[in-house]
């Protein structure tokens, strides 16, 4: 058998000239042919209520096999942006303490010509710092308490097995 998902060339479904896929599209597998209750029985004909639940069978199980692997790549496609993304957003990080390293040294030798005084001049830099923690501690903290997880979420998982039994009470 092949493999189940499409190869060739950019902008025929396949991964690129480095390997990779362009974009989402050009990594969902192809379809598998779904053989069932239409190829199997004329019109208006049913050989026997077996073959046909065997047909349905099959049919769901290919669906779920399907589904389950377009959801893979649209997962690995994801994990693969939000890794670069936050690779990004980790230079940027290191970028901005760098910014404010070197501005903060540069109020310090400011304040150091202001007080004829190294020792004075780190202290008002610190307690600067010092502020700008306590305020973001604060509303850090407050951010935090407002985080419920995931309530509808609980909801509706705790009414699945409701509703596949057939008792589901439409809300």
């Amino acid at each position: 058998m092949s493999t189940p998902y499409n190869t060739g060339s950019p902008g025929t479904g396949g991964p690129g000239p480095s390997g990779r896929y362009e974009s989402i599209g050009d990594a969902i597998p192809e379809a598998e042919p779904i053989h069932g209750a239409h190829d199997t029985y004329a019109k208006g004909e049913v050989g026997s209520i077996g073959g046909l639940v065997a047909d349905i069978s099959s049919d769901l199980s290919t669906l779920m096999r399907q589904e389950v692997a377009l959801a893979k790549v649209e997962v690995q496609q994801s994990a693969k942006n939000a890794g670069k993304g936050a690779g990004m957003l980790a230079g940027a990080g290191v970028a901005g303490h760098f910014v404010l390293l070197f501005l903060s040294l540069a109020l310090w030798m400011a304040l150091t010509d202001l007080l004829d005084g190294h020792g004075w001049a780190a202290v008002i830099v610190a307690v600067l710092w010092g502020i700008v923690a306590a305020v973001l501690a604060a509303i850090g903290r407050k951010e935090l308490k407002k985080v419920e997880g995931v309530p509808r979420t609980t909801e509706t998982a705790k009414r699945v097995p409701d509703a596949l039994k057939g008792n589901e009470d439409p809300r």
